[in-house]
């Protein structure tokens, strides 16, 4: 069905664009005083204030187990009387038509969320029954038929519903916002309005929302328990959140993408920057805190999204990794300070959103604490002392940049250091995560070994310009190598993983073999070339496999939780949680088996960027495919032979073996197995190869962003 064509109300020669009203409606502000009666008439209020999305949140509270249909029937009937009586305002007035249109607009989107949140795993969450559950929908899609041959009988003359038609178009149009169309979520968004039809608007919205939900790989994988799972995008975390997303990680990079998507938080930001005066004369003098501001912007949208999670798990679930400053990832003053001025902020906000979201139930959940956890970049050895220091205070962290065992084991352990202090005095911990950053050490290795190889290459062959030229050209790096002067810095941009996807490529391959030093035939060199990226390829989830075995392996999870006992002089409550509210962070992947190979039940969350979610999806509806081989994937043993070929590769050895003083802490909690030595000690964390591409590159990403928000905010000076 078509959705495009402009919808409007015209009486008596007034005339309102139905469908501009809705597509442009403005961000309101919260309540500043809340006076309901009831959690029906709440729920009204809320949703006829501007907030449907959270007053369709209202409901996911414990306390509401038993009482949700009786809620919902009653909101109907507060909501039916609105949407009637709004036929009979007066005609003659623009503002008036423009209410009605919002009135309307706010009805049919807040039992919209509603039934989408019980369409997803927030509905196991509370947990509602399945009864109560289909009872509720089966209402609620009345009403929504039943008001859409309302508005078709008031405009008798052309059969339109055409507040029904915005809504449905502009539901769709917010879901096709994420990665500009070519995220999971923005197809979920094609294959809904491919699904509607004109003659029932509402029941094939209903119906379509229902089957795009429940028909997800990623809604089947977590309703079995196989996994948990996090997005890697600002945008789309409600429609995830109904699949059972729990995380969001944000960076830099991200926060100028949601930007890019959704214009619309310029304008929110213009708000914000206003209530600072003394940005407009010198905003490069405030710099950090401009950038600062507008990354919040783009963030505190996700806080409200995931809320309802972090509240029904206790602080588990629903966090919100917000990266700090690259530029002063290294400093613990700086970096600590940072988290506290966001984390402030955040409670500030969220004090206010829980005065909403959580009126008139019991008072025995802290009210504004936030469900925000700080990405501290593994990159330097001080991320030992930042991480313990934020635990300790129960505020959670996701140690970030992050690629190697040595790394990651360093930093779990001072993790549940921090935890074990906070919960020594009383301090309720808050979800902690380890991410595990495997496409990017995936791409590292890949880029050091190409380097190596076409640098002996070049030694043997006269036309060394020319080939390396031809294979540049080839892989779309031509322009970029013609600036570079000298062969080293042309063999480096042709092998980086901008350009060169795989050691499989058939260019570089012949050039790989054209070589007498190397001494391989094509087949030869394809053979090799091949066995050796289908290694590669398998680097991050082996270095995520052994984090996760050494820790969270049943027989050696038992082994940490006496440990913790005695290390800390902990309770085994106090343990259990500690180990509960860790998890290993899968990130960074490049096809469907990064996600495939590392499923856990416990203790592991993998995190996806859009388009990554859409490629598990399309694997997951190939022939053959068998989703039950994939449990707890974590666990499983790798081929020794890729393990063998992986450790010819100097940083692999470097990302897969243990230290010294790691080995030691296993022997003493009693891990049995062969760690090795050579991994990196914190001293040597900045220097290793994926640490620095990726520093570099979050460092840039953020003065650009920076920059971007400063053009903005002088922008605004300038027109005032």
């Amino acid at each position: 069905m078509n959705l495009e064509s402009v919808a409007s109300l015209s009486e008596k020669g007034v005339k309102v664009d139905v469908r501009s009203v809705i597509l442009n409606e403005t961000y309101e502000a919260l309540p500043s005083r809340i006076h309901s009666l009831d959690h029906c008439g709440h729920i009204v209020q809320t949703a006829l204030s501007g907030h449907p999305d959270l007053a369709a949140d209202h409901i996911l509270n414990h306390e509401m187990k038993g009482r949700l249909e009786q809620t919902i029937g009653s909101a109907i009937r507060q909501l039916n009387l609105e949407f009637v009586k709004s036929a009979l305002y007066g005609k003659d007035s623009v503002d008036i038509q423009i209410f009605k249109v919002k009135a309307r607009q706010r009805a049919y989107e807040v039992l919209i969320e509603i039934a989408l949140n019980l369409f997803g795993v927030e509905k196991r969450l509370v947990p509602f029954t399945d009864e109560e559950v289909e009872k509720s929908l089966k209402i609620i899609k009345s009403c929504l038929e039943s008001w859409e041959v309302l508005e078709k009988t008031e405009a008798a003359s052309e059969r339109i519903a055409r507040v029904a038609r915005a809504v449905a178009e502009n539901l769709i149009h917010t879901m096709k916002k994420v990665m500009s169309g070519s995220g999971m979520v923005a197809k979920m968004g094609d294959e809904v309005q491919a699904s509607l039809r004109e003659d029932s608007l509402m029941a094939s919205l209903f119906d379509a929302l229902r089957s795009t939900i429940h028909n997800n790989i990623y809604y089947r994988m977590v309703t079995l328990g196989m996994c948990k799972f996090g997005n890697d995008y600002a945008l789309g975390l409600r429609w995830l959140r109904h699949l059972g997303y729990v995380q969001v990680s944000t960076n830099p990079v991200l926060a100028a993408r949601a930007y890019d998507d959704d214009p619309i938080l310029w304008d929110r930001f213009k708000l914000e920057a206003s209530k600072h005066p003394e940005w407009f004369n010198s905003p490069e003098a405030h710099g950090d805190d401009v950038a600062m501001e507008a990354t919040k912007i783009a963030l505190w949208p996700n806080l409200a999204a995931f809320r309802p999670i972090a509240i029904l798990s206790s602080f588990h679930d629903g966090m919100v990794s917000y990266q700090l400053n690259p530029n002063v990832a290294g400093r613990l003053r700086e970096s600590i300070s940072d988290a506290l001025k966001i984390y402030s902020s955040a409670q500030e906000f969220l004090c206010k959103y829980d005065e909403s979201l959580l009126w008139g139930y019991s008072n025995n959940v802290e009210r504004g604490r936030p469900n925000i956890v700080f990405k501290v970049a593994g990159g330097y050895s001080s991320a030992i002392e930042i991480t313990a220091s934020l635990n300790r205070m129960g505020i959670g962290t996701n140690n970030t940049v992050t690629y190697t065992v040595a790394q990651e084991a360093t930093l779990i352990l001072a993790a549940m250091k921090g935890m074990a202090d906070a919960l020594r005095i009383g301090i309720p911990i808050t979800q902690a995560y380890e991410t595990n950053m495997g496409g990017r050490l995936e791409s590292h290795l890949r880029e050091t070994k190409a380097e190596e190889l076409l640098t002996r290459a070049m030694e043997t062959l006269e036309d060394r310009d020319q080939v390396i030229f031809r294979l540049a050209e080839e892989l779309g790096a031509s322009r970029e190598v013609d600036k570079t002067a000298d062969i080293e810095g042309k063999i480096k941009i042709t092998c980086s993983a901008k350009y060169l996807k795989s050691l499989e490529q058939p260019t570089f391959v012949g050039v790989i073999a054209s070589s007498e030093k190397l001494g391989k035939s094509r087949e030869q060199a394809k053979t090799s070339l091949t066995e050796l990226e289908t290694a590669i390829q398998m680097a991050g989830t082996l270095v995520a496999r052994r984090v996760y075995q050494i820790f969270f392996r049943p027989q050696n999870r038992t082994k940490w939780l006496s440990y913790l006992q005695r290390e800390f002089s902990l309770s085994i409550k106090q343990a259990e949680e500690i180990m509960d509210k860790i998890d290993v962070l899968p990130a960074s992947k490049r096809r469907p088996d990064d996600t495939l190979l590392t499923l856990g039940r416990k203790n592991v969350t993998n995190t996806e960027f859009p388009n990554h979610q859409q490629n598990v999806l399309e694997a997951s509806r190939k022939q053959g495919f068998n989703l039950p081989g994939f449990e707890d994937s974590i666990l499983d043993e790798c081929d020794p032979k890729i393990v063998e070929k992986l450790m010819t590769l100097e940083d692999f050895k470097k990302a897969y073996e243990a230290t010294p003083e790691l080995d030691e802490v296993f022997r003493k909690v009693g891990i049995e197995g062969q760690f090795g030595d050579r991994g990196i000690r914190p001293s040597e964390w900045s220097q290793f190869g994926a640490v620095v591409k990726t520093m570099r590159e979050f460092s840039e990403a953020y003065d650009a962003f920076k920059e971007k928000a400063i053009k903005f905010v002088r922008g605004i000076s300038k027109k005032d």
